[in-house]
C-alpha cells in the first residue's frame, strides 16, 4: 500500500565562505542563518505531512521555495538535516535521468547500467530492454555509443527508461516531454497512464493548469516552510491572496 509520511523536516545547506562572505552585500535573506562561523540556507523547515494511496500532490510555490528539495528528500535522493520520511511502496523519481549513464557505452548498455542502478531483476532486464527500444524509436542506434545520439535521441531513450514501469509512488520536477512532436505525444500519454496507475503521485510545477488537472490536493511552500495544505484551489486561493497582499 502506498503511503508517505513526513515528520518534521528539516534541510539546511552549507554556504561555501564561511562568515567573511557577505550575501548581496545587505541584508541577508531569512533563508539565511549564521551558526558559528558558518551560514547555511534553510531549504526547509520543520515540514509535516501524509499522503495516502490514491492522491495526486501538487507542489507549489515560487522560485527557491523547496518544491525540488522536498521532492529530492522524498525520493531519497537528499538526507534531511532533521527529521524524517517514511514511505510505503515502489518509488519511480523523474528527475535526474542522467543518473548512471556512460557516454561511450551503447544505448543498449546503458539500459543495462539504469536498470542495476534501479534495482531491476535479470527478469525485468531481458523483459524489459526490447520494450524500450522499441519506445526509444531507436532502432539499430541502440548499438552505437551514446556520445554518438542527438539530444533528442538521447532523451527519448533516458524518458524510455525511466518510465517503464508503472511505480507505486511516482514523483515528477515539471512534466516531462521528450523528442519531436510525434513522440510528445505518445510520451504524454505515457505520463497520463503512469499518473493513473500510481498509488501517488507527486508533482513540483508553475504550471497551474497542469497541477489543477493531475492533482485534487496541494502543497504551497513559501521559503522552506508548509504554509498550506488541501483541496488545491483551496491551496491557491491561499497563496494568491498572500502574494496579492505581499505584492501591493
Amino acid at each position: 500500500m502506498a503511503q508517505i509520511d513526513a515528520f518534521n523536516l528539516s534541510l539546511h545547506y552549507p554556504l561555501t565562505g564561511g562568515a567573511d562572505r557577505d550575501i548581496n552585500a545587505g541584508r541577508e535573506p531569512d533563508s539565511i542563518v549564521t551558526v558559528g562561523r558558518k551560514k547555511y540556507i534553510l531549504a526547509l523547515r520543520d515540514v509535516t505531512f501524509s499522503i495516502q494511496k490514491g492522491q495526486n500532490i501538487g507542489l507549489v510555490g515560487r522560485n527557491g521555495s523547496g518544491k525540488s528539495t522536498l521532492l529530492r528528500v522524498l525520493g531519497g535522493i537528499y538526507t534531511p538535516t532533521s527529521g524524517q520520511v517514511v514511505s510505503t511502496g515502489k518509488i519511480s523519481s523523474l528527475y535526474g535521468m542522467n543518473l548512471g549513464i556512460q557516454p561511450d557505452a551503447t544505448g543498449r548498455e546503458n539500459i543495462v547500467f539504469r536498470g542495476i542502478i534501479k534495482g531491476w531483476s535479470r527478469e525485468e532486464l531481458k523483459e524489459r530492454i526490447p520494450e524500450i527500444i522499441a519506445f526509444s524509436e531507436l532502432g539499430d542506434f541502440i548499438d552505437l555509443p551514446l556520445r554518438t545520439y542527438s539530444d533528442g535521441m538521447r532523451m527519448r531513450l533516458l524518458f524510455a527508461i525511466a518510465t517503464c514501469f508503472a511505480p507505486e509512488i511516482l514523483l515528477l520536477d515539471e512534466w516531462i516531454g521528450a523528442g519531436d512532436a510525434n513522440f510528445q505525444k505518445k510520451a504524454g500519454q505515457r505520463m497520463n497512464d503512469l499518473v493513473d496507475e500510481a498509488g501517488i503521485t507527486v508533482v513540483a510545477s508553475h504550471n497551474r493548469s497542469l497541477i489543477q488537472n493531475v492533482c485534487e490536493l496541494g502543497i504551497w511552500l513559501d521559503k522552506g516552510i508548509m504554509r498550506a495544505y488541501g483541496p488545491i484551489a483551496d491551496v491557491y486561493k491561499e497563496m494568491d491572496a498572500h502574494f496579492a497582499k505581499a505584492d501591493a
